[in-house]
């Protein structure tokens, strides 16, 4: 098998922890609005309660992704392992909930586990993932969460039409319990998947990196040019991060340079529960129902959002490692934000009592217009980009920082959306156009594009590139690839070209000049 397909297949089968995420965001939309949860838990304080329900969920995975930062000294595979089992014990408290009480344990619970999940899962994938392939492998993490929420979407679609109207608690407890199996097949089975060679380095087992490194890119064989340059690298980086000293949230904050990774990935995350999606996901059968569109036609609808949600980050991958990390988070804010200009003009326009069937279809084009460009930029970069900008010793506190970001924003949203669209209507979609609208701003001045570069390039990115970004020229000094193998070498390496005059352009790694050293072909 050729590394990058191997590369490949591991960050997929990581991704089943963003599966878990995915299923739990589209399933709570049809729990919360089925007959039998609504008789059961909603008779009274239906916004506040269904809003706590969403909003303890992703509080948990705030303090998941705080207690991920702890984490380090049990590997990327331990730190899986125990928020399988985590996510497992709040599952089942979920599906066997007879009190509104045992619901809010479960979700908070469930909501721990995947909080560990979605920092440490991109992180894996982005360590052992070659430079050239890195943005497809931590997209994985989106393709699998909207793999989930098309399983959970159609799962809840199902239930709903089956038993809705007769009483029967099926109807939310199969789509809760239908997510325990896959945390239980990624838990029972990650150990037979190699540990990140850069984690390995980092707590003194670099014989076992180097194997590591070895079985990644060059099957085995640690003798391999490219396996041996990385590894120097990689060594070099962490002898110099062992001297700083520098392991904790506190040194997240100390000096320009980590302070700018750090904004900017608090920045990234914060912005991609601002886009609106996490309403939508939500609390699609209120949000829809301000227009006149019913509960079962929206569930229906949702399930074909979470396809095309699929289908957006199919494309992410495609493109990322080519067209670079900047332009999608840029464009992708400016389109987002149109949609939701003409969505609430919709609703205000055309309100509940409306029957005007084009306005309808207006407003069901745009949501899945947003989702389908959402899942293209936001939704996969605010985790691909945050796995890349630190350096090994810092990574895994920065990811859990910015995905703390992510879930405080997200608890905030589940919490207030129900009580906003009731009491505001359309004017709460304002705040999601004023967001859009920044977010493209921040972007384009200050989001440095790292497509292309090693992980061990971003200290010298951060520390030497301008903060102003729009017009910079920086390029980090070297590529390791570009002193161990030339670029036929490469494509036969990943297993990504059919020789010299099939090589994919959004592959190429580098070149070799009059001196030796290489630089990136664009």
């Amino acid at each position: 098998m050729k590394p990058g397909l191997y590369q490949w297949l591991i960050g997929c089968f990581a991704a089943l922890g963003s599966f878990l995420f995915g299923f739990d965001l589209g399933v709570i939309a049809e729990v919360v609005a089925s007959d039998s949860f609504k008789a059961l838990f909603l008779q009274k304080d239906a916004d506040s309660r269904s809003g706590t329900v969403v909003a303890l969920f992703t509080g948990g995975c705030f303090v998941g992704a705080l207690g991920a930062g702890f984490s380090d000294r049990l590997g990327r595979r331990g730190t899986i392992l125990m928020a399988c089992c985590i996510f497992v014990v709040g599952g089942v408290i979920q599906t066997a909930g007879v009190a509104i009480a045992m619901l809010y344990v479960g979700r908070l619970i469930a909501g721990i586990g995947v909080g560990f999940l979605t920092m440490i899962i991109p992180i894996y994938q982005a360590e052992i993932s070659h430079r050239k392939l890195r943005g497809r492998v931590t997209s994985l993490q989106q393709l699998f969460n909207a793999l989930g929420q098309i399983f959970a979407t159609w799962t809840g679609y199902g239930c709903y039409m089956t038993w809705t109207g007769t009483g029967d608690s099926r109807e939310w407890r199969i789509p809760l319990a239908i997510q325990i199996i896959p945390a239980l097949f990624l838990g029972g089975l990650v150990y037979l998947f190699p540990e990140s060679p850069r984690w390995l380095c980092d707590h003194d087992y670099a014989d076992q990196g180097l194997k590591n490194l070895a079985q990644l890119h060059s099957h085995g064989d640690t003798t391999d040019p490219y396996v041996v340059a990385e590894f120097k690298l990689i060594q070099a980086q962490i002898a110099v991060e062992h001297a700083q000293e520098s392991k904790t949230y506190l040194d997240l904050f100390r000096g320009w340079p980590n302070l700018r990774r750090t904004i900017l990935v608090m920045m990234i995350q914060a912005e991609c529960q601002m886009t609106g999606v996490s309403a939508i996901q939500y609390f699609s059968p209120q949000i829809f129902a301000q227009i006149g569109i019913p509960t079962g036609t929206t569930l229906l609808l949702q399930a074909v959002n979470a396809i095309i949600a699929f289908l957006g980050t199919a494309v992410c991958i495609s493109i990322i490692d080519k067209v670079g990390r900047r332009p999608m988070e840029i464009w992708g804010a400016g389109i987002m934000c149109i949609t939701f200009i003409i969505n609430a003009s919709l609703i205000k326009i055309y309100p509940a009592t409306s029957t005007n069937t084009g306005a309808h279809w207006s407003f069901i084009t745009m949501t899945w217009v947003f989702n389908f460009v959402f899942f293209i930029t936001s939704g996969p970069l605010s985790w691909a980009i945050p796995a890349e900008l630190f350096g090994t010793a810092l990574r895994t506190k920065g990811v859990s920082w910015g995905a703390m970001t992510s879930f405080a924003f997200n608890t905030m949203i589940g919490q207030v959306t129900p009580i906003a669209i009731t009491a505001i209507g359309w004017r709460f979609y304002v705040i999601f156009i004023i967001c859009n609208a920044v977010n493209g701003v921040f972007f384009w001045a200050f989001l440095p594009e790292t497509k292309g570069l090693n992980l061990e390039d971003m200290d010298e990115l951060f520390r030497d590139s301008p903060t102003f970004v729009p017009g910079s020229k920086w390029q980090p000094s070297s590529h390791i690839d570009a002193d161990a193998e030339t670029i036929a070498e490469q494509e036969a390496r990943l297993g990504l070209g059919n020789g010299k005059a099939g090589w994919d352009e959004s592959m190429q790694i580098s070149e070799h000049d009059e001196n030796g050293k290489g630089g990136d072909l664009d």
